[in-house]
């Protein structure tokens, strides 16, 4: 999933996302470790997916807790 969709997913959506990914990475390494992985890259390719996914999450959270302390600011 490219950066700019995963942008567009709600939180919780992201956490599924990411719970998913971290599932089959996981999977991923069970394959490899019995020499049944058809493909190795994928497990870049899913590793560099979860790194996405909480890069953007955390971005959320930080635009949020800038939100709020800009609201605090106005207030005073």
């Amino acid at each position: 999933m490219k950066r700019n969709q995963l942008r567009e997913l709600s939180r919780a959506e992201l956490e599924v996302k990411l719970h998913d990914d971290i599932v089959a990475l996981e999977n991923l390494r069970f394959q490899k470790a019995l020499q049944q992985l058809e493909n190795p890259l994928k497990i870049k390719q899913v590793r560099r997916e979860i790194a996405q996914i909480k890069t953007v999450m955390h971005q959320l959270e930080q635009n949020i807790a800038n939100k709020n302390t800009q609201d605090v600011k106005t207030q005073d």
